[in-house]
């Protein structure tokens, strides 16, 4: 059965809208999109090409989907181990709109989201993969249903804009399983889920 792994951009404050460019996301007025880009180097690339080593499927929300369908399949290079992974590996969508995707190997699923992730998940040969669909993530962590996360925290704060971890979340305890730090300051930490949190007092014992 393979894992689910959850890779999300964040700012300090938490923020995750539009990391990759400015026309990405502008619901609410927001206009900070692209925030990521100043910090894109060697270690940062690695990482992600780690990632992608160890795909076997994607999982995205619409938006992201949308995205990802307008760029990558316009990048051809087999010598790119993102665009050759995302062309050519299975991609399911989840969107109770979308009839008719245009990208090759695309399947839309927008039925019970629980029951489809953990059937995707049983024959999904490597990890199913979601990235970004901030609105897929946090549903997906609501029903339990993601094994592992890393989360690319970037030295900057927008004070504005959608939050992965916004209010209502449903708790969650995680482990840390690694983490680096980029020549950028972007600290890549990566978590598997435990369970809900824990809960203990520090003040001392009466008597």
């Amino acid at each position: 059965m393979g894992k689910l792994v959850l890779t999300s951009f964040v700012t300090l404050d938490g923020v995750h809208q539009a990391p990759g460019g400015p026309k990405e996301d502008t619901r609410d007025g927001f206009r900070q999109g692209g925030w990521t880009v100043p910090y894109w180097d060697d270690d940062f690339g690695r990482f992600v090409n780690g990632v992608f080593d160890r795909v076997g499927a994607f999982l995205l929300g619409r938006r992201t989907y949308d995205i990802f369908a307008a760029y990558w399949p316009k990048n051809t290079d087999p010598a790119d181990p993102v665009a050759s992974k995302l062309n050519a590996l299975p991609k399911y969508v989840a969107s109770a709109t979308l009839t008719d995707p245009g990208w090759s190997g695309t399947t839309v699923i927008g039925g019970d989201l629980a029951k489809e992730v953990t059937a995707l998940k049983e024959v999904t040969d490597g990890e199913l993969q979601v990235h970004g669909s901030g609105a897929l993530a946090r549903s997906l962590l609501a029903l339990d249903l993601v094994d592992t996360v890393h989360l690319l925290t970037f030295p900057v704060v927008l004070g504005a804009g959608r939050r992965l971890f916004a209010e209502g979340a449903v708790p969650t305890a995680f482990r840390r399983t690694g983490g680096q730090i980029t020549g950028a300051g972007v600290s890549i930490q990566s978590y598997d889920v435990t369970g809900r949190p824990e809960y203990g007092t520090y003040e001392l014992p009466e008597g």
